[in-house]
């Protein structure tokens, strides 16, 4: 089955014989009958018996069968993913993760705004319970920010609203139950926040800020500076730029959704991007009004088509902004 979430929260379940195999530069189809303002914003190939870990952000972990997703064709929405759990006012889904099976060699890393991270065996979540459970025990004022699957020896990057980031490896976090509050995964400064969580794989690591700009930059350019750090400088945060807002890792053949605070949807390829080093500005990715402001950055894998054209690499015209180079100091 292939299972779509949308931004706004609408999730269904349909054949993957719905998605047929085209040539190369085919249109595609679309994923999901949305409405304007939404987009189909995770896309997973499942088995009818596998189980979605729903992790939500007051630090609770729900379960929910696939065969329990409303199964729906294309031109359908699907069904809002509060009406299939019991979410308290205020509460949202954070994250969600598809498993097979509890393998004892697989962890579900945590992150939160405070910097405290946390890794959890994934057998700790085999034995389910309806109301669901607490996966991660939160300091009061503290929020959820990501959850990702790990082998146990990745290297895990926070990204905090400063432009800091720090890379260490995921063995410097000792495995620890559900109700665990964490350790400290970076060191925070006045009133900086971590706003994304990344696991190091393959691709460059995209940074962008509330004023609409951003770069991609080589994961090589992220030195490992142990857990608990300020980490370094991974975008610049001058008045220009504005605070980071979101980081993901990324490859060409993605493609992003830029999302401002009114509503803006800006669909855009990461291979027309440009890429440079840590201690920049980067290029524009999204023109902002004063008033309006870049709060979120969705990647698109390459199987997720709202089935429009888009124009070719040689129709965009060559960035013109440029980069602003700084001296290179932490």
């Amino acid at each position: 089955m292939v299972v779509t979430l949308s931004h706004a929260g609408y999730v269904k379940r349909q054949p993957t014989s719905t998605y047929r195999a085209q040539r190369r530069g085919g249109k595609g189809r679309s994923a999901s009958a949305l409405k304007d303002e939404d987009f189909v914003e995770q896309l997973w190939v499942v088995n009818t018996h596998d189980t979605l870990l729903t992790f939500t952000s007051t630090g609770r972990v729900y379960w929910l069968k696939v065969y329990q997703m409303p199964e729906a064709g294309p031109n359908a929405r699907g069904k809002p993913m509060v009406n299939l759990l019991p979410l308290a006012e205020g509460e949202k889904v954070q994250a969600v993760l598809p498993v097979h099976e509890y393998s004892a060699d697989r962890y579900v890393f945590f992150a939160t705004g405070q910097g405290t991270v946390k890794k959890t065996p994934l057998t700790e979540f085999e034995y389910q319970l309806q109301k669901g459970k607490i996966a991660i025990n939160l300091d009061e004022g503290d929020a959820l920010v990501g959850v990702v699957l790990t082998d146990g020896n990745s290297d895990v990057l926070l990204f905090a609203s400063n432009g800091k980031v720090v890379r260490f490896d995921e063995s410097e976090v000792r495995p620890m139950g559900r109700t665990a509050t964490g350790v400290r995964g970076m060191k925070l400064t006045d009133e900086a926040k971590v706003v994304s969580l990344v696991v190091a794989r393959e691709g460059d690591i995209l940074t962008a800020t509330e004023r609409g700009y951003g770069k991609r930059t080589q994961l090589d350019e992220f030195p490992k500076k142990g857990r608990g750090t300020q980490g370094v400088i991974g975008i610049q945060c001058s008045e220009r730029n504005g605070a980071l807002v979101a980081a993901t890792q990324v490859t060409d053949a993605h493609e992003l959704m830029l999302i401002s605070n009114l509503g803006t949807l800006v669909r855009t390829r990461t291979a027309e991007i440009s890429q440079l080093g840590r201690n920049t500005q980067g290029v524009t990715l999204i023109r902002l009004p004063v008033e309006e402001s870049l709060v979120s950055v969705v990647r698109l894998d390459a199987d997720v088509s709202n089935g429009e054209d888009v124009e070719t690499a040689e129709d965009v015209p060559p960035e013109q902004d440029g980069s602003t180079e700084a001296p290179a100091t932490e």
